[in-house]
């Protein structure tokens, strides 16, 4: 049987003499893909799309269907990274505030909800806490008695970038939520907070 010969115009270029294999190929490889190229074969006047001839077009589809499917896949394993990412447990919160009725506020509400709180009044505390036993999530109070809460948000981040901070102040200007931000504050809670404000944060 003799082979098919074809010449392709591909923009400005012109490939003389390209045998079926080798167009087959790149339309498999996803090298040519539809309007991509104009392609010449004796017997036809003129140049017609590749996709358009019959003998190439089940090429198309099943490059095509090969791309669809991978997507798919990629999509669905985006999916489940992102599904166990946030099924991820949380079992240790940690509160760093000097406001005593503040934090058992929120003791008694996630305690109750099977988390394991611990708290801490100052800024040496927690720096000790967070040493001793690196916690899923913190709510951190900028204003500490014995310093500035933002650098202890670096460095929180800088002993476990995963840990999750929620920053809760009073004092809660734009200049100060966009620094937390840029040092890896996941929100910024504006005293006084509701208990569904906490357990929104936590969740």
């Amino acid at each position: 049987m003799m082979e098919i010969k074809y010449d392709i115009r591909r923009g400005t270029d012109i490939y003389r003499a390209i045998y079926a294999p080798r167009l087959r190929s790149w339309i498999s490889k996803g090298v040519i893909k539809r309007g991509d190229a104009l392609v010449w074969r004796s017997g036809l006047s003129g140049w017609r799309k590749a996709e358009e001839l019959e003998e190439l077009a089940p090429f198309f589809k099943q490059c095509e269907k090969q791309q669809l499917e991978e997507t798919e896949r990629r999509e669905d394993e985006l999916f489940l990274q992102k599904k166990k990412k946030k099924k991820k447990k949380i079992n240790n919160i940690l509160i760093i505030d000097d406001e005593k009725d503040l934090c058992s506020l929120f003791f008694d509400i996630l305690n109750q909800r099977g988390y394991k709180v611990t708290i801490a009044n100052t800024k040496r505390q927690g720096a000790a806490c967070i040493k001793r036993e690196t916690p899923e999530v913190v709510f951190l109070d900028l204003k500490l008695p014995d310093g500035d809460g933002m650098t202890l948000l670096s460095k929180i981040k800088e002993i476990n970038p995963e840990t999750v901070v929620n920053i809760i102040s009073a004092y809660g200007s734009e200049e100060r939520k966009e620094e937390a931000k840029r040092k890896g504050a996941s929100s910024f809670m504006d005293k006084p907070f509701t208990k569904e404000q906490i357990l929104r944060s936590v969740e």
